[in-house]
């Protein structure tokens, strides 16, 4: 899929500027290339970036990209950043991860269907560490990625 990109434009007190990003279609039917250009607009007292630890930097943009289709930009041997379509992130070279009953953030990502991504994260090889659970407004699990780190996945469906 040569050429199949979004182009990004920031804009806002803190930064302006341009990326972009290569867009690739996870379907099994005919490809699909989406040429846009996005404008993002910054907003004061927003969660903008989020970053996590990681060992193994390899295995995690392996594992990310197969499950949840993020794409991913090296900056050096030592840290890598994200964009999984709306929110940039990064990981950093790390023996450390990520555990909630540590104290830890959790990061919370959305799924149009639990089941399905479930099954994505198990095949792609990592543990789910709390089944699927009902909770006021969905249902929700928790998983450890390669490194360890806990996020979970909800959904309302």
């Amino acid at each position: 899929m040569e050429g199949c990109q979004l182009k990004l434009i920031l804009r806002g007190s803190s930064y302006g500027g341009e990326r972009t990003i290569r867009y690739e279609s996870r379907s099994r039917g005919p490809s699909i290339c989406l040429e846009s250009t996005h404008i993002i607009m910054l907003e004061d007292s927003r969660i903008n970036y989020i970053e996590l630890p990681a060992e193994d930097l390899a295995s995690t943009k392996v594992f990310y990209q197969k499950v949840f289709g993020w794409v991913f930009q090296d900056f050096g041997k030592d840290y890598c950043a994200f964009n999984d379509g709306r929110l940039d992130g990064g990981f950093y070279r790390s023996p450390l991860n990520s555990d909630s009953d540590k104290g830890a953030a959790l990061v919370v990502l959305y799924a149009d269907d639990l089941e399905a991504t479930l099954a994505r994260i198990t095949s792609a090889g990592s543990e789910i560490c709390k089944p699927i659970f009902s909770f006021p407004g969905g249902r929700r699990f928790h998983f450890l990625d390669p490194n360890g780190n806990e996020l979970a996945v909800w959904s309302d469906r």
